[in-house]
């Protein structure tokens, strides 16, 4: 029974976990990620300078390299700090002009492509109404040739 209750309170405590808006920015924000991991380096640093055998008071105090490491450590926790509470950066959408004009160029392409009465307008206001136009001729029609008289003279 004690196991059930301890999967339940572990269950319950992911789960708001998942609900946290912190622990959703850890999981999804690089600029957190990169603050963090540069904090964890200087920290290394720092630690692996404060543990070299001289005692601590006087590495904190004389070793400049030591507090430069520490600074940068407290300067990139203190921008992961800044990253989490601030509000998530909102994806606006850009082009909002230039959608429009491309969806509204589209729908008339549609429209001319499938309205033959839109499309017969259209090219009457670019060049100009249809005349009917009637041929005549100015020249006279070639005689033929007979045709009997040139398949016997062929013959022999």
């Amino acid at each position: 029974m004690a196991a059930k209750d301890g999967i339940g309170k572990a269950s319950a405590a992911a789960a708001a976990a998942r609900r946290n808006r912190y622990v959703q920015r850890l999981i999804e924000d690089d600029e957190v990620h990169r603050s963090l991991l540069a904090a964890y380096a200087a920290g290394r640093r720092a630690y692996g300078r404060m543990s070299n055998g001289k005692p601590a008071t006087k590495a904190i105090f004389e070793d400049r390299k030591l507090q430069r490491e520490l600074s940068e450590a407290v300067s990139a926790l203190r921008e992961a700090s800044d990253a989490l509470t601030a509000k998530p950066k909102s994806r606006r959408r850009k082009g909002g002009l230039a959608r429009k004009a491309l969806i509204l160029i589209v729908a008339a392409g549609l429209a001319l492509a499938l309205s033959e009465g839109l499309r017969s307008k259209v090219l009457d206001l670019l060049f100009g109404a249809e005349e009917e136009f009637e041929y005549s001729s100015t020249t006279a029609p070639a005689q033929p040739a007979p045709a009997a008289e040139g398949a016997s003279a062929a013959a022999s």
